[in-house]
């Protein structure tokens, strides 16, 4: 058996999908694994690293793939191949893992299928216990939460802390988390170890106890209505117009405190909803800064854009698309941990072969395409969905990192998660 690791060829993406320590464990069980060089690099995982693990380093992305039975990327293809020449090196047949925003990009998914490579979308996972440790969006989603106040911190012009000196006390920086799943509790666990005084908000009221839990207040908005806004999956669920009238009232009323907001809220396979606001920004106060972690779906902020950092109304917006890939080392270690877990049912120690239940909740959920055909029924109902959209939809959903795709970034573990990235 053998398992191709290609570069990553998605603009701006740094993660690689093994790591020196996972191919090890790869070749433990029964794998010879092939790395394109270069590969690791924005990881800081050197080709001699790779080698020293015992992996092969090929020359480029079609000996790297040549022969292989897996391919393990952290990005899926693109529908046009213009950034995944490793779809055109694979063999039909071939298993082909990686985040693919399949219930969002249509047309990538179909030109896997083409291929004939058999594809499974990790954003997909099932969530169930025994899938935790290969769950993906959980793991980008809590470096993302973390990520997202140190930006906030980096571009907020004051400090996190309450300092007295003798020149005088400074007041802590208040900082607001919308959205309380994976990303979103990291970020408020994040702002409290800086030494801010964080508030937090979700349609879920249960992940009231676990805001709380951390040091935060959590912002009540209607707790009758929050009762059904969770899926049984554990995801956020959209609400309906009069209760988003209500949230945006007291959103507005808490924003003109804020100095600090970090965005997280997702729905999977939909647009992101808008919670802050053009008017909302402008009534923020002068300095302040929101970190929009939904940006790669549309936004949670109204003035966000992608993948920049704009000041609007004297608040400084902060849209970075990709934030794992910021932290490009450890996302890649973990996400590398997710595959081998994922990989490890599938292959029959004694053997040494791959031997694949397909009738297992984890494949199931997880399997998109299947001898050139996409046979996920959320996919097919997602693409159903969308080609029956009307053609002008506004701000287009954009392809998600393997940050995720759920309710609110980040909840138990969250499909933004909201169970919560």
């Amino acid at each position: 058996m053998k398992i191709a690791v290609p570069k990553e060829r998605h603009p701006g993406e740094a993660r690689v999908a093994a790591s020196p320590e996972v191919v090890k464990k790869l070749i433990a069980l029964g794998f010879e694994v092939a790395v394109e060089k270069g590969a690791g690099a924005g990881a800081s995982f050197t080709d001699a690293a790779y080698k020293a693990a015992g992996a092969t380093v090929a020359a480029d992305v079609k000996a790297a793939c040549q022969g292989a039975d897996v391919v393990l990327k952290v990005q899926g293809p693109d529908a046009d191949g213009k950034n995944a020449p490793e779809l055109a090196a694979m063999s039909p047949g071939a298993i082909l893992i990686a985040n693919f925003s399949a219930l969002t990009r249509p047309a990538a998914v179909q030109a896997v299928a083409a291929a004939g490579v058999t594809a499974f979308a990790m954003e997909l996972m099932p969530r169930i216990t025994r899938a935790q440790s290969m769950d993906v969006l959980s793991s980008q989603s809590n470096l993302a939460g973390y990520k997202a106040v140190l930006d906030a911190a980096g571009h907020y012009g004051r400090i996190f802390p309450m300092m007295m000196t003798a020149a005088g006390t400074v007041p802590p920086a208040r900082v607001f988390v919308m959205g309380a799943g994976v990303a979103g509790l990291q970020a408020i666990a994040t702002a409290k170890r800086l030494g801010g005084v964080v508030t937090a908000i979700d349609v879920r009221p249960a992940v009231k106890e676990q805001v709380e839990s951390l040091g935060a207040k959590f912002v009540m908005v209607d707790e009758e209505a929050t009762k059904a806004a969770e899926t049984a999956g554990g995801y956020a669920k959209e609400m309906g117009e009069d209760f988003q009238k209500k949230q945006n009232a007291v959103v507005h009323e808490h924003l003109k405190k804020q100095d600090v907001v970090i965005c997280t809220a997702l729905i999977p396979g939909r647009r992101a909803p808008t919670l802050v606001t053009a008017e909302m920004v402008k009534d923020m106060k002068p300095g302040s800064v929101i970190v929009d972690l939904a940006v790669e779906a549309g936004g949670n902020c109204e003035l966000a854009e992608f993948g920049k950092v704009v000041v609007k109304h004297g608040v400084t917006i902060v849209g970075y698309d990709n934030v794992p890939s910021r932290v490009a080392e450890e996302a890649s270690a973990l996400y590398a941990k997710n595959l081998l877990n994922f990989l490890t049912p599938l292959v029959n120690k004694d053997s040494k072969s791959l031997a694949i239940k397909w009738d297992d909740d984890i494949v199931k959920g997880t399997l998109v395409v299947k001898d050139g055909a996409v046979v996920n029924e959320r996919v097919k109902e997602a693409m159903a969905s969308l080609s029956a959209a009307p053609a002008a939809a506004p701000k287009a959903v954009r392809r998600k990192s393997a940050a995720g795709e759920g309710a609110a970034h980040g909840a138990p573990a969250t499909e933004t998660d909201s169970k919560g990235e």
